[in-house]
């Protein structure tokens, strides 16, 4: 009998593209949702898990009915080594002094991507509203005189 928190070894036994069913011994198996695969982002589930193949799961929820939810994320690593984890930066208010640099894109939280893109695209409609304005002043220079 499968008990709560336990990690377990088990085998692929069918994919689907919610998840995969995993055979976790004793005459049971339970669903690996497709967000407990990995810690990464998986687009395309058969890319990522075949059946037959033997993976480690934990044990996340036996509801009412019997039925078990499996996590390979979190039988990636212990318990411990996952509360240890640095927390990610947290973005301030003015999305200009953070440095988005200091962190390769695949370490940053969904949040921070977020943030991410809005800084880039706000950068971006700024420039172009620039380019903009400069092309409606009929080539006129702020320096003085005509441009030619």
């Amino acid at each position: 009998m499968a008990e709560l928190e336990s990690v377990l070894d088990g085998t692929v036994i069918s994919v689907v593209p919610f998840g995969a069913f995993v055979d976790i011994g004793s005459k049971e198996s339970g669903l690996v949702h497709i967000s407990e695969l990995s810690s990464e982002y998986v687009k395309d589930i058969n890319t990522f898990i075949k059946k037959g193949d033997r993976v480690r799961v934990k044990v996340i929820r036996i509801d009412e009915n019997g039925k078990i939810s499996l996590s390979m994320k979190q039988a990636e690593r212990p318990k411990q080594e996952r509360a240890k984890r640095p927390k990610p930066a947290k973005v301030s208010a003015r999305p200009d002094s953070y440095d988005w640099s200091a962190r390769p894109v695949e370490e940053l939280s969904f949040e921070d991507k977020l943030s991410r893109f809005k800084h880039e695209s706000e950068e971006k409609i700024r420039d172009s509203k620039r380019r903009m304005e400069n092309k409606r002043s009929g080539g006129y220079s702020r320096r003085g005189g005509y441009m030619s």
